[in-house]
């Protein structure tokens, strides 16, 4: 009887044991899946978006150069504003007058930004919102993609590796690439690396003194921090 009543025990806990291993291999299934559709996704999408900037600006003459100043960025007095004067204005990226606009599941992209060591290529959206931020990366703030000042880019820390999920492994000298909606590329030098308390926003508004530079921003993988890059053209 002692045995029979044993063995049942070890039967109902060898299934638990089953169902929590199965219950595990398709959460960690489904966290890889994820990361592979968003990185399919913005694959997809950013050889058709090249094709079309390509096809745009060649349809464009040049137009007159209208960078913000450093001094628009030094200016401003509360970075954390949804809508600052810069972010009112082209959206179209770059110092182009072009009137294309590019969306991407609904979003506005303002360029694309490729980290060659962490394998990521992801457009760079123009809205702040939650969904957007579980879509692609997003400008949180500073002057359009690959113009004068600190442009700051922001990205979701994720497990699975997918947007700024790897950005830890990053050290000075890598390289990110910022390609804005005139076709332009510029290759960015990682030169300080750091953690800061989420209220920290004095990275944001650094002078540049009227270089162009951009800031990586993502949660530590406590969520309790800020990892930030630094980069400069």
């Amino acid at each position: 009887m002692f045995n029979s009543k044993y063995s049942n025990v070890l039967t109902v806990l060898l299934i638990i044991v089953i169902l929590v291993i199965i219950a595990l291999l398709g959460f960690v299934g489904y966290d890889f899946y994820k990361k592979y559709k968003i990185n399919k996704d913005a694959s997809e999408y950013i050889a058709q978006y090249e094709e079309e900037v390509k096809q745009n600006n060649n349809e464009i003459e040049e137009p007159e150069d209208n960078t913000v100043t450093d001094n628009n960025i030094g200016d401003a007095t509360n970075p954390l504003d949804k809508l600052d004067e810069m972010q009112q204005g082209n959206l179209s990226g770059g110092s182009s007058s072009s009137k294309k606009t590019y969306t991407y599941k609904g979003f506005t992209v303002l360029g694309t930004i490729e980290i060659p060591k962490t394998g990521i290529n992801y457009p760079i959206l123009y809205e702040q919102t939650p969904k957007a931020i579980e879509t692609a990366v997003s400008r949180m703030y500073g002057p359009m993609p690959n113009e004068v000042g600190n442009l700051v880019i922001i990205g979701h820390n994720y497990r699975n590796g997918a947007f700024f999920g790897k950005n830890k492994q990053l050290v000075e000298g890598d390289i990110i690439y910022i390609t804005d909606n005139n076709g332009k590329k510029v290759k960015y030098t990682i030169y300080k690396k750091q953690i800061l308390n989420p209220e920290d926003t004095s990275y944001m508004t650094r002078n540049t003194n009227g270089a162009r530079e951009i800031s990586l921003s993502t949660c530590t993988d406590d969520s309790k921090q800020r990892l930030v890059i630094w980069a400069k053209e």
